[in-house]
């Protein structure tokens, strides 16, 4: 197929609107005589509401409604936006009468202004009777403190729960006897790491608002990732039936995994289903640090073993979770940690083993962020390699050289699949080239107590959950022989609308701007599982391409009979139905008028795609950063990544969303940390707390691409989203140690830390 838009940097269709300030936004377009909520959040870790004393807070002028957990349907759910049947459990309630941690919902304050329901607020009292929290999730299994007594928690597909002993999910993959063959391993690591949660930091916080329409449904327009998913969350959160609910998705401003998580909907759509008014919720910044959807917090122990003659022989990955107070995503995210760690290496390997197990504490729950567990694991498997090669002195990119997974190869730790598109060998020898790593590596002193160092760190990710995500696209042509294209899939600023219309347009032969694309609305939009997984443009592109091809047999089956001739004999330009070799022909304006009146030709196709593989992109990248040994200050001075995607649809989306998920590793590797009070309080409430990097504090980014085909993807396309926010941190922890002899295997790497590092190392050697 003759490609026009595809790998082309054709602009966002909706950029204007958002560069101009058009009102696209959930806030922008909800009513303006909407009920304000509030939820006044627990102070507590762990405790019971015995008693809640609302009178005066009714009484202030425009408060209408104070709910608490008497006033809420009794059924358990998950706000995890995945697909059905869920592996995370059914544990929470709109309201619960038992707070888990501190910022849990205890009461919905309802009213005409933000300032009158701010004041009812502080006249709330709750009586409280406080428990003993969990706050250390490597003491929360079997602890005497069980955070789940509830008797009807439940899970639709679980991977040996036991909520008695705090456990969410375990699980053991394996293959051979990896504990034998590491004994038999000439060269041995054995170290465990720690990634505490990481915010999203969106730059628009959670919000929906609702209302009930002239039929009596409840119509929900949300910020959200997965539309679909919300509309089952809540019917079962409400206890109504789906078809009695209606989501709608504006433009959403960022979400990175945090709006795979249904955060704050249902409690507007419990307002609006109760008092038939509508209701709108918009979290604060605080809000959304302290109750939301953040990475979770791990710990990774990886032991990996190597013969005499570098090739790695065996690697365990022993993972431990922090679900929070509650479980959605945890037993999906952990699995990651191996799943997209292991494959690299272990291809040729005699044997591997991967044990996890996420367990309940009383801090905020965690969810899906960009990465979705391979960050952690990344940090972990890329650090331990980067080790195992300066114990066998090799340098540490030829040592990934003589063990990286590579076309054709089978990759037994993941799934079986067979590595069909894998260009991982070009990347690293590219982002090698790029950095000038030969001349660099491993650090050069520049005076003046400075030095200058360099790291490498290699990942791969998905495609899509493989034989369980499903993506539907809708194309109908419209008069004069446009197109309006359906689709169920979230764009939240990545630009799959347009992603998807270039696939369309080479498809059907046309220009991008005669397309028009529309979504996300599930009372008319085709079921798509949601924008998670690195899922769109492979798999969405996958129903458009088989989407169009449906479509033009229809729009070739219409023009034949209106010239006269079989379909088999015609042919499609995208401007006209012909024969080829004769004058026969009719335009698709006509074709497409003529189907409005007195026609039986539905000019109009539907496609649904799944996939039974989920082929990984890859990506290799070395960074330089400069190191001032007084302060611990590092400079990210160079980061080059080469990433493989498979064919890349549009040059300038991929490349800024493999800068934007630069950028987020780096925050990941050097700023950004959650702290906690011994009470269990987040104190890291807002940006001067929680510190994210700006674009003066990531140095120069540079992203190149290196191009393989992969057979199952839209045009030979592959996944970008979430593969390039791993390698930050284990390209940037090695570059320290090679600039100053410290290992560092907790996150972030702070100037504080370097220097008392330095100071502990200085005592060691008595220099």
């Amino acid at each position: 197929m003759k490609m026009k838009a595809v790998n082309t940097p054709v602009r966002k269709k909706d950029a204007m609107a958002l560069v101009t300030g058009k009102p696209v936004y959930t806030d922008d377009i909800a009513p303006k005589d909407c009920l304000v909520l509030k939820i006044l959040r627990s102070p507590h870790a762990h405790a019971l509401v015995k008693e809640v004393k609302k009178d005066a807070a009714l009484k202030v002028p425009g408060v209408e409604y104070v709910f608490t957990h008497e006033d809420v349907p009794g059924t358990r759910f998950t706000i995890a936006g995945q697909t059905f049947p869920e592996l995370s459990p059914y544990d929470r309630l709109i309201l619960d009468q038992r707070v888990r941690f501190v910022g849990d919902a205890v009461a919905i304050v309802a009213g005409k202004d933000e300032a009158s329901v701010n004041k009812a607020m502080k006249l709330i009292k709750v009586t409280y009777e406080v428990l003993e929290p969990v706050l250390d999730f490597t003491r929360s299994k079997d602890n005497r403190v069980i955070i789940h007594p509830e008797s009807d928690w439940s899970i639709p597909v679980g991977l040996e729960p036991d909520k008695d002993r705090n456990v969410v999910c375990h699980g053991i993959e394996e293959r051979g006897n990896a504990e034998e063959e590491l004994a038999k391993c000439s060269y041995v690591v054995d170290e465990t790491y720690h990634t505490k949660a990481n915010q999203q930091a969106m730059m628009e916080t959670f919000r929906a608002y609702t209302h009930i329409d002239v039929n009596g449904r409840l119509n929900v327009v949300s910020s959200t990732q997965v539309p679909f998913h919300v509309r089952k969350t809540l019917a079962t959160a409400l206890e109504i039936p789906k078809s009695q609910i209606r989501i709608v998705k504006p433009r959403i401003g960022g979400g990175f995994g945090a709006k795979q998580t249904v955060v704050c909907e249902m409690y507007p759509a419990f307002v609006s289903w109760k008092t038939k008014r509508p209701a709108k919720i918009v979290y604060t910044r605080e809000e959304s640090q302290i109750a939301a959807s953040p990475r979770h917090e791990m710990q990774v122990r990886v032991r990996a073993g190597a013969d005499e003659n570098g090739k790695i022989q065996a690697m365990i990955v022993e993972t431990l979770s922090n679900a929070g107070a509650y479980g959605e995503h945890t037993p999906t995210t952990i699995g990651l940690t191996g799943a997209k760690t292991l494959p690299l290496y272990t291809s040729n390997a005699k044997a591997y083993k991967f044990e996890f197990e996420g367990v309940y504490t009383n801090t905020q729950a965690a969810g899906a962020y960009r990465g979705y567990g391979a960050t952690q694991g990344t940090f972990a498997v890329e650090s331990a390699v980067s080790q195992l090669a300066e114990k066998m002195n090799i340098d540490p990119i030829r040592f990934r050289e003589m063990n990286m997974v590579r076309e054709g190869d089978i990759m037994h730790a993941y799934h079986g699949e067979t590595a069909n598109a894998c260009a991982l060998d070009r990347c690293l020898e590219r982002a090698k080239q790029m950095i000038g790593w030969d001349s660099k590596y491993p650090c050069r002193d520049m005076g003046n107590g400075k030095v200058r160092s360099v790291g490498v760190a290699m990942t791969m990710q998905g495609s899509s959950i493989q034989q369980v995500d499903v993506a539907s696209v809708s194309i109908k042509t419209g008069d004069d022989g446009f197109y309006n294209m359906q689709i169920g899939a979230t764009d939240m600023g990545t630009g799959c609308d347009t992603i998807l219309a270039q696939m369309a347009a080479d498809c059907l032969h046309t220009e991008v701007d005669n397309i028009v694309v529309s979504g996300v609305d599930t009372d008319v939009s085709p079921y798509d599982s949601g924008s998670y997984a690195s899922s769109t443009t492979y798999l969405t592109g996958q129903a458009t391409i088989k989407t169009c091809e449906t479509l033009k047999k229809k729009i070739i089956e219409a023009g034949a009979q209106m010239i006269g001739c079989s379909s088999e004999d015609a042919e499609f330009n995208g401007r006209e139905v012909f024969v080829p070799g004769t004058d026969q022909k009719v335009s698709l304006k006509d074709v497409a008028n003529a189907a409005m009146c007195g026609s039986v030709h539905t000019l109009e196709a539907c496609e649904k795609s799944t996939s039974p593989v989920s082929p990984p992109p890859f990506m290799a990248a070395t960074v330089e950063i400069e190191i001032d040994k007084e302060t611990g200050h590092i400079e990210l001075i160079d980061y080059c990544a080469a990433v493989d995607c498979g064919t890349v649809i549009n040059t300038n989306l991929a490349r800024v969303q493999a800068e934007g998920g630069i950028a987020q590793g780096i925050g990941m590797a050097l700023y950004e940390d959650v702290v906690h009070s011994k009470a269990g309080k987040c104190y890291t409430d807002s940006f001067l707390q929680y510190k994210i990097p700006s674009r003066l504090d990531t140095g120069k980014i540079r992203v190149e691409f290196e191009s393989s085909y992969e057979p199952t993807g839209p045009f030979g396309a592959k996944s970008i989203g979430e593969v390039v926010i791993n390698t930050p941190s284990p390209a940037i922890a090695h570059a320290v140690y090679n600039g100053t002899g410290l290992r560092f295997r907790e996150l972030p790497i702070t100037g504080e830390k370097i220097v008392m590092g330095l100071k502990e190392l200085e005592k060691d050697t008595g220099k």
